[in-house]
């Protein structure tokens, strides 16, 4: 190890602690380059020597804790490899135990004949002898009291996330050489708030984290640090906010074009979609940009309000995005906007279709429709993003499904306008309000919980082939009798080739379904991502006009995919699926006038976790019920990955679940300080903390201001 410099921060490169050899190897496999970098890699675990056992009652198989004294110490060079083996023959008097250590190249201080100290480690039988492998040990002074053994004993062991090539303990020699090297480690947490919620300093924090002498000392230290990261993670959403509210935006107010449209709609606007929509008009009349997400229950008429605030951009000839994952998507966006708009407004607005798979010259007139101002509405995908695509007077960015994009895209199409656009993203994933906060904290949130009218009611059930293989037979029988009685249906595989673990594959399905009697004369086609764009715009057209009775697709369908005819699906290997994925799915039917079933087909067994997860979504079609179960199951693992936000997560000691009253405290008090600094030039420690957050918040961008 390098001796510390006397001005080390926690931007000081990490070689500078512990030489540039070790450093390396930490950069390049666990991405820690500075000496903050290796504060912040914690354990993700501690463990714990136990309690101090005789020798006499030590288990075989088990990891004890003993005082012992040396009785003797032999050492023997290895014959196959470097190094020596060192046998340390220990008594505390009840008994004995050979302590082993392996290829030992240097000579331990200390450790003779006549020391005493603290071992532990796993006990085994070698040839009727007890013995300790590598056993962990600290020796201690003749006088010392077994009060000294019990503390040793005692200290919970930092267990670190580790490699092939880096083990918990090389990591836990390098934190502890950083520590020992006494960096400045400024305050994050005003000193208010540590006052009023009990926290230690921040220095004491790390270090009573990676070498607690107690479990109380663990538990104030990582306790501390998890409210500074939920403390930085909200003063970054603030910051957006911020930041946001300062820019500036052409205020758009409704007039003759949404009235017109609300007169034709052929059904009420629910209740929710007025709601949500009034909320929508409100933040487009001001002259700093929307930032909202509309998250909503499938089928809960996103669409309509989204066209509703894109009439009210257009009405002052301001020209609106919508941005979709997929061509398939795009497409039935587009074309469901031409529907509802009529043929009267669709000609006033004008809008057009954008995408890759497009023929160049039916692109070629959208995009100059686009530049000229033409059009007033503009569907696609990734294609909006392209320098070629330009915009006249982009006053509003629509997201679909705003979790299938990252920040850096949704920046891309914001930076076609010289002013702020406003933005409203839409999600049919609800999200439970903790994380809404936590992943969404820089946004508005809006939910439409009601279904409009005329949504048919749809039946969930769970096909376990485990217990009932006879089952598998009586769904295919079913998908007939719907398709018999004029009706379509949906086949959902995981795979699109055939694997060796034998789930079920769009391309081996589609195979088995052609000569399968319980099938025949059904009309079949395959729909995957991996399909040109002519290719899935052909097989599409021919589901939605009839001529294909059951399209077998991957995951492709689960989101946007409006075919009003389709009555059954069949989703196969159930259990590989998310319940959010579930309900996805299964909201792409029962979307015309006849009540719709779904079948989860798994092998799973009864009682195992992935059986349950199919059993919850059966029970509910309600997506926020369905959500916050999801967000229960899920809360220890990454909620904030990119299925779920778009955003990398980057939370180390926080938990959302567990975590929300911590989430909640800290932005009540950051809040205030972004109130009264929105750029934090008072407080540096904070705004180095936010920078460095790696959320995919764009911190910079936010401070920048």
């Amino acid at each position: 190890m390098q001796s510390s410099p006397e001005s080390l921060t926690v931007s000081t490169p990490l070689a500078a602690v512990v030489g540039a050899r070790t450093a390396n190897s930490f950069a390049r496999i666990l991405g820690v380059h500075t000496v903050g970098d290796a504060l912040d890699y914690f354990p993700r675990r501690w463990a714990q020597r136990g309690e101090l056992t005789p020798i006499a009652g030590i288990p075989v198989g088990e990891h004890v804790t003993i005082v012992a004294e040396v009785v003797r110490v032999s050492r023997r060079q290895m014959r196959a490899r470097k190094g020596a083996l060192v046998e340390v023959m220990l008594t505390d008097g009840t008994g004995f135990v050979t302590a082993t250590f392996f290829n030992l190249s240097y000579e331990v201080p200390g450790l003779k004949a006549g020391a005493r100290g603290v071992f532990s480690g796993q006990v085994s039988n070698y040839h009727g002898s007890l013995q300790l492998a590598h056993p962990e040990f600290e020796l201690f002074d003749r006088e010392a009291d077994e009060a000294h053994a019990s503390e040793w004993a005692d200290a919970p062991i930092p267990i670190y996330p580790a490699t092939a090539t880096l083990s918990s303990k090389r990591i836990a020699r390098v934190i502890q050489a950083v520590l020992d090297a006494q960096p400045l480690i400024p305050e994050i947490v005003d000193e208010r708030t540590r006052g009023e919620r009990d926290l230690i300093p921040r220095p004491l924090a790390y270090e009573y984290t990676h070498r607690p002498h107690t479990i109380e000392q663990r538990d104030a230290g990582v306790r501390a640090l998890r409210f500074a990261e939920a403390y930085v993670l909200q003063a970054a959403f603030l910051a957006k906010r911020a930041h946001n509210s300062a820019q500036e935006a052409t205020a758009r107010t409704p007039g003759a074009l949404l009235e017109s449209f609300d007169a034709s709609l052929p059904w009420p606007l629910t209740d929710g979609q007025r709601a949500v929509g009034e909320e929508i008009l409100a933040d487009l009349a001001r002259t700093h940009p929307m930032n909202r997400l509309v998250q909503g229950e499938v089928g809960s008429g996103k669409t309509v309000v989204a066209l509703r605030a894109m009439l009210a951009v257009a009405q002052s000839g301001g020209q609106s995005a919508l941005l979709a994952p997929t061509e398939v998507l795009a497409s039935q966006h587009f074309q469901a906007i031409v529907d509802l708009l009529g043929p009267d407004l669709a000609a006033r607005v004008h809008p057009v279709l954008v995408t890759g798979g497009m023929p160049q010259g039916q692109r070629k007139r959208a995009v100059l429709a686009a530049a000229a101002g033409q059009a007033g509405i503009v569907v696609g995908t990734h294609a909006l993003l392209s320098d070629t695509t330009i915009f006249y007077d982009l006053g509003l960015v629509v997201v679909d499904e705003q979790h299938r994009f990252g920040v850096a895209q949704r920046e891309a199409l914001r930076a076609k306008s010289p002013r702020s656009p406003h933005v409203l993203m839409l999600t049919a994933t609800p999200i439970p309000r903790t994380l809404a906060m936590t992943v969404f904290g820089d946004l508005d949130v809006s939910s439409l919980h009601e279904v409009p009218a005329g949504r048919q009611p749809v039946e969930s059930f769970v096909v376990p082939l485990a217990e009932k293989p006879g089952w598998g037979r009586r769904v295919w029988q079913r998908l007939h009798e719907e398709v018999v009685a004029g009706r379509q249906g949906f086949v959902v595989c995981g795979l699109i080739d055939a694997d060796e673990g034998g789930r079920a594959s769009v391309e081996q399905t589609v195979a088995e379904l052609a000569q399968n009697p319980d099938v025949q004369g059904i009309r079949l086609a395959g729909l995957t991502g991996r399909m040109s764009s002519a290719q899935k715009a052909e097989v599409m057209q021919d589901f939605l006009s009839g001529e294909v009775d059951v399209l077998v697709a991957t995951t492709v369908v689960e989101v946007g995919v409006n075919v009003p005819n389709a009555s059954i699906m069949v989703v196969l290997d159930a259990d590989r699926f998310g319940i959010s994925q579930l309900h996805q799915l299964r909201g792409r039917i029962g979307r015309g006038v006849h009540p719709g079933v779904v079948l989860f087909v798994t092998e799973a067994p009864a009682g195992s976790p992935a059986r349950q997860r199919l059993d919850v979504v059966a029970s509910t079609r309600d997506g926020f019920e369905l959500a916050e179960e999801d967000f229960r199951i899920r809360q220890e693992g990454d909620v904030l990955g990119t299925a779920q936000s778009g955003r990398s997560s980057s939370l180390k000691l926080l938990r959302v679940g567990r975590d929300a009253r911590v989430i909640t405290q800290a932005r009540g008090a950051v809040a205030p300080i972004l109130e009264a600094d929105p750029s934090l030039a008072a407080h540096p420690a904070l705004a180095d903390a936010v920078r460095s957050m790696t959320a995919e918040v764009d911190a910079d961008y936010l401070l920048s201001s």
